[in-house]
């Protein structure tokens, strides 16, 4: 199995999501001993976001780029081709002002490329990136799943679903900030869901 691991905190490993994520991938491994595993930390390795150069060499035909514009393109389809192999994607996702980390918002753009991992159709746009699975391990300091607040999860799933990506399991590990009772009991129920999802 091959399977890739998005840590985007801005604590990299540090981070409650990129821990819940690395048990996670670590129990797959001891299930799976063979299990390959592709981290990439948006902490340690930022992406640039998307700019108006970008999308200028992404929308060019390639016998017409520039070098430059072709590093762009080159860098976009390396990040592709990660997640194009993979069978399992890992996301660590924390809150930040009730969003997503701007560098996971990079990558998205980064990879969300027409006519590589989707494209336009007579009934609408069509996913490429079928056939995965995706576990996201949501940490927050609060508590925001099922609330209007929790802007985090319908933005996530269906950016995956608009890629193919359409089995998606959240996994939430909220409350983090209220204490220590509270934040000791959704760690330990959230690696508890992990180790049931992992066999």
């Amino acid at each position: 199995m091959r399977a890739l691991q998005i840590n985007s905190s801005i604590f990299s490993s540090g981070g409650q999501s990129s821990q819940l994520a690395d048990q996670f991938v670590a129990a797959l491994r001891a299930s799976e001993p063979d299990t390959h595993i592709v981290v990439r930390d948006l902490a340690d390795n930022p992406l640039p976001h998307l700019d108006a150069q970008r999308v200028l060499a992404f929308f060019a035909k390639p016998d017409m780029r520039t070098p430059e514009q072709q590093a762009f393109v080159d860098e976009s389809n390396a990040l592709i081709a990660e997640i194009q192999h993979a069978q399992v994607i890992v996301f660590g996702l924390p809150m930040y002002n009730f969003g997503i980390p701007s560098t996971l918002k990079a990558y998205f753009d980064q990879i969300a490329r027409a006519g590589v991992t989707f494209r336009y159709t007579a009934n609408g746009p069509e996913g490429l990136l079928t056939g995965k699975k995706a576990y996201i391990f949501a940490a927050r300091g609060g508590l925001y799943a099922g609330t209007p607040l929790d802007s985090q999860t319908g933005y996530v799933r269906d950016f995956l679903a608009f890629l193919g990506i359409t089995d998606v399991e959240f996994i939430y590990a909220e409350g983090l900030n209220m204490g220590e009772t509270v934040k000791e009991t959704a760690l330990v129920q959230a690696k508890q869901r992990l180790a049931e999802l992992a066999v």
